[in-house]
């Protein structure tokens, strides 16, 4: 069994070893990376090979939780900054380690499967409610939602903060990571294949009430593209020709824009 401060030390590394994982760009990481990470030469799978919970048996808490739209429990990610994670149905270590988790205020890594195989990280995310009577964990997405009053009884103010981290913290990356996948990591228009270099562009800006975070309303674009889409500088029509101002073309480095 490690101590709280061997636990503690290695919750960290899975922090940075996601980091350095996840630093070039390209938002997902794939089950088989996850269930070979080692620490100080001990291999410690951050996923469960069966359930949607990672307890290692000499952890004191769950080390990470990972939900999908086909998993088998009423999982859901709110717009309140929440994830409501379902205990699962064998009463016992499971659920014990995420009460401990909650007990502790130990961080978690909260894995988002996008397809088979492959899921979204966000981290460090918090059990920050037991919601025994309705058999459910409250998980917060981000550090500051730790110190609301209660959770399960939000004011407006704080409900408008929460929907704000829920689509920076893991709305917007579940969008770039599908968004990148359909494009295959390329730029729409010229392209580049570097994921450091690409952004998931919005087709309907997500202020729009129709600009949902969904693949058809996405595209990738690199990020000079990106920016002169933005700004109405550069167009794509439904029958995929992509249009560039006038005038900027007769600018010196205005062709940049070109194919």
């Amino acid at each position: 069994m490690y101590s709280m401060l061997e636990e503690h030390a290695i919750r960290e590394d899975v922090f940075r070893w996601l980091d350095r994982r996840l630093e070039f760009g390209t938002p997902e990481v794939s089950r088989e990376e996850l269930t070979n990470y080692t620490y100080d030469g001990v291999r410690i799978p951050l996923l469960d090979a069966s359930r949607g919970i990672r307890n290692p048996r000499d952890f004191d808490a769950t080390l990470s939780i990972m939900t999908s739209s086909k998993g088998p429990y009423d999982d859901a990610v709110t717009d309140d900054g929440f994830v409501h994670y379902r205990y699962q149905s064998r009463e016992g270590g499971d659920n014990r380690k995420l009460k401990r988790a909650h007990e502790l205020g130990a961080p978690l890594v909260y894995f988002h499967g996008i397809r088979p195989g492959v899921c979204v990280a966000t981290y460090p995310v918090y059990v920050v409610a037991d919601d025994e009577a309705n058999r459910t964990f409250l998980i917060a997405l981000d550090d500051s939602l730790r110190f609301f009053g209660d959770p399960l009884h939000m004011s407006d103010h704080e409900r408008r903060y929460g929907e704000r981290m829920a689509r920076q913290r893991l709305h917007q990356p579940l969008f770039r990571a599908r968004v990148m996948h359909a494009y295959a990591n390329t730029c729409t228009v010229c392209h580049l294949k570097h994921p450091e270099l690409l952004d998931a562009a919005h087709i309907v800006p997500d202020t729009d009430a129709d600009g949902l975070a969904v693949v058809p309303n996405g595209l990738t674009l690199c990020k000079m593209h990106h920016a002169a889409y933005d700004r109405n500088l550069m167009g794509i029509s439904p029958d995929y020709v992509v249009h560039i101002n006038g005038d900027l073309l007769q600018e010196v480095d205005g062709p940049m824009l070109k194919r």
